[in-house]
């Protein structure tokens, strides 16, 4: 059952965090030289909510693994709730502020942090320091 939901969970984040990801990446550039922001910010609104699969199924893996109170685990769980209301509570709003106004504001700063802290629990779940099931 492990290896089910790992695969799964593997393919929930390639599918869905890698789209937004990128396109929240492209979208303050493309407010500035008129691209088309609106293609980018719906790409975003709808990966984000196939994302809420990633640590859902992320969590199933730990408990069927054993491996929910590990600490690299813990901290990407961590990791994942900032980087959800960071898209949450700042790209998507920012997003749509930038499509009435044009200002794109701090929005390249906040992608760019998003984008460092799944880096970051990428490297956690390939690594898993301390862990016993053999990285």
């Amino acid at each position: 059952m492990s290896k089910l939901f790992l695969s799964l969970h593997v393919l929930a984040a390639i599918i869905a965090i890698g789209p937004v990801t990128v396109a929240a990446s492209m979208f303050p550039k493309a407010v500035r030289e008129d691209g088309d922001p609106g293609l980018l910010h719906r790409i975003c609104r709808g990966y984000a909510l196939i994302g809420i699969s990633v640590p859902v199924l992320g969590l199933a893996t730990a408990g069927v693994m054993g491996v929910t109170g590990h600490p690299w685990v813990v901290v990407s769980i961590a990791l994942t709730t900032a980087a959800a209301f960071l898209l949450a509570l700042k790209i998507i709003p920012g997003q749509e502020k930038a499509l009435k106004t044009n200002d794109v504001g701090h929005l390249a700063m906040h992608t760019g942090v998003f984008n460092l802290l799944w880096a970051t629990v990428t490297v956690l779940m390939v690594l898993r320091p301390g862990s016993t099931t053999g990285a």
